[in-house]
């Protein structure tokens, strides 16, 4: 997984990153954004436009944000709660709309200020 999304954005979802990604593969969630892991070009260009700066390649993710590696996974690959299939690889966040659903880590998660 090239790049995740990780706790900063609960509750912001700024979108900038949304629209720098040249492949549409930055998904709405209802309190947060996933990045869909298999349609990432692992370009970069969401990461620097990120004002709360929630964007880092898997591999440089802060130690307190590291859940989020398998959340970003998890959001793709499960069912979300009352959905019967996973989102998968729908080819496009554009395509899919807004999913208006989390994952159990960031629907659980203390509202941020």
């Amino acid at each position: 997984m090239p790049y995740v999304i990780a706790e900063p954005c609960i509750d912001v979802m700024d979108k900038s990153c949304m629209e720098e990604c040249p492949v549409d593969c930055i998904y709405e969630g209802a309190r947060k954004l996933y990045i869909q892991p298999r349609e990432c070009i692992d370009c970069g260009a969401c990461e620097p436009v990120c004002p709360v700066e929630a964007i880092s390649v898997d591999r440089r993710v802060a130690p307190e944000h590291e859940a989020f590696i398998a959340d970003n996974e998890r959001f793709f690959a499960e069912p979300l709660p009352g959905r019967d299939e996973p989102i998968g690889t729908p080819g496009g966040a554009t395509l899919l709309g807004p999913v208006g659903l989390d994952t159990e880590l960031v629907a659980g998660h203390p509202p941020q200020d």
